[in-house]
């Protein structure tokens, strides 16, 4: 009884309730849904995510976390997804003991603690507080993302997903774009390198908010639709089914072992979009300007994408093909032009003050920041693509599960190891290049998964994965 026992948000089917969390309110004549809806609950979560890891994001944004040397920031995020990779792997396990609303609570505790690490170098320079902050964010972000997914996946009806999912990443994304402009604002006249105390205390009241927010999530058993149906809670497979279906997913395709340079490479780029060029080219308030661009391409970008990869004029395959081609053209020439931007500095004459700081008041301004931005379209063109890949192999949400963890674990690796490389002061020019040959090389490794797994339609495959001992295909008549 074990697992069955510990889930505390198995499934609920309830009869329609009474009280305020299930009366539709009234606002200026339009009757707004019931506060314990799957609608305001997702709305919930998105803002929760909006000003926590929404901030996260913009604070890293800044390069360095705001800070002039990326020495510190660069060791608190090598903590960080040393602990996220395994937390997220056995978040299933833990979210299924505490149920979601713990686990949100929980998934969102590090991201003040984080922040406040930053305020507190600027008084005393205690780098073991920064690391150690990196290393709970990191256990945080695990939990965080396994509860979202969770709510994602089962609150919205089958016909509500994409709209629901929508909505999210909308509301997500645009933490990260409000983030951006907390700095802005308060470091539109200084030429400083680094960001003040302000700027930090800002992030912080922020994140406290998130935290806050956490607590204000209805238990999934008392989630009701409209129709007064309850919400069918999938539990998250243990770590040791984890391990097995892992398993079986690589014995039954072993062609999908090609993704993982694709999805190693995922976050290998931000520290030198970060570090590398926003710190070390741009001061504090141009760096500002910059990090709210990106985040605002990364929008753009992966509606436009996403929506060009789901064109329903060409056939699946085809979609795939050219979004793969045009990928690979987008990150040839992105990187081609960063390679002109970054034979003009070394990390030496940085750091010797001959090659001067940005300001968006400069002749040589222009350039740089389109560059920057494209940086951003890039990131979110890439992403996008990588889980409408994922999603084009299976109709399996077990199998998709699958897939998603060794994308979330293999991306961690990458930016950990990255980060340290950046910590450990390697030249520039060598962390571009790493970039510029890994992309285009681990879309190559891709292409073989696009010309063989991608067809018009997926069959589903739990047929297959509920009997695990089984290699053989399942049949028409099981499909049906």
């Amino acid at each position: 009884m074990s697992d069955l026992k510990s889930v505390q948000d198995d499934i609920a089917y309830i009869a329609p309730r009474k009280g305020w969390l299930y009366k539709r309110v009234g606002l200026f004549g339009i009757k707004l849904p019931h506060y314990a809806s799957p609608i305001v609950q997702v709305i919930l979560i998105s803002v929760i995510c909006f000003l926590c890891p929404g901030m996260f994001n913009a604070l890293s944004g800044l390069g360095g976390a705001g800070q002039v040397n990326a020495d510190v920031a660069n060791k608190a995020t090598v903590a960080l997804y040393s602990t996220f990779a395994p937390v997220a792997f056995f978040g299933g396990t833990i979210c299924n003991m505490l149920g979601v609303k713990t686990t949100v609570i929980l998934g969102t505790v590090g991201y003040p603690i984080y922040v406040g690490s930053f305020l507190s170098y600027n008084y005393n320079q205690n780098e073991a507080f920064n690391i150690a902050a990196g290393a709970i964010v990191g256990l945080s972000a695990g939990l965080l993302w396994t509860a979202q997914g969770a709510i994602m996946m089962s609150y919205p009806t089958e016909g509500e997903k994409g709209r629901y999912i929508g909505i999210f990443w909308a509301i997500f994304n645009m933490g990260a774009v409000i983030g951006g402009l907390v700095p802005l604002i308060q470091n539109v006249h200084s030429t400083q390198s680094a960001v003040g105390n302000g700027t930090y205390i800002g992030f912080l009241a922020l994140t406290v908010l998130g935290f806050a927010c956490a607590f204000t999530l209805t238990r999934t058993s008392t989630v009701a639709r409209k129709d007064g149906s309850g919400i069918e809670v999938i539990a998250h497979p243990s770590w040791k089914a984890e391990l097995t279906g892992l398993w079986h997913v690589l014995r039954t395709e072993p062609l999908f072992v090609t993704l993982f340079p694709l999805f190693f490479a995922s976050n290998w780029f931000y520290t030198y979009q970060f570090n590398d060029v926003n710190l070390a080219r741009f001061n504090i308030r141009t760096r500002s300007l910059n990090n709210l661009m990106y985040w605002l391409a990364q929008i753009i970008a992966s509606a436009l994408f996403g929506y060009l990869l789901d064109l329903k004029q060409f056939q699946r395959r085809t979609r795939a093909l050219a979004g793969l081609g045009a990928l690979f053209a987008i990150t040839m020439v992105i990187w081609g032009c960063g390679y002109e931007f970054q034979k003009g500095y070394t990390r030496e004459s940085v750091a010797s003050g001959e090659t001067k700081h940005i300001d968006w008041t400069d002749s040589n301004f222009p350039g740089p920041f389109v560059l920057y931005w494209f940086y951003g379209f890039f990131d979110a063109v890439w992403q996008t693509y990588v889980y409408w890949l994922m999603g084009a192999l299976t109709n399996s949400s077990g199998r998709l599960a699958y897939f998603a963890g060794m994308y979330k674990g293999l991306q961690s690796a990458g930016a950990a190891i990255m980060y340290r490389l950046d910590s450990l002061e390697h030249p520039y020019m060598a962390l571009f290049l790493s970039n510029w040959i890994m992309l285009p090389a681990s879309l190559l490794c891709t292409l073989p998964v696009v010309l063989m797994k991608v067809k018009e339609h997926s069959i589903d495959l739990d047929v297959v994965e509920s009997r695990p001992e089984l290699d053989e295909k399942p049949t028409t008549d099981e499909i049906a």
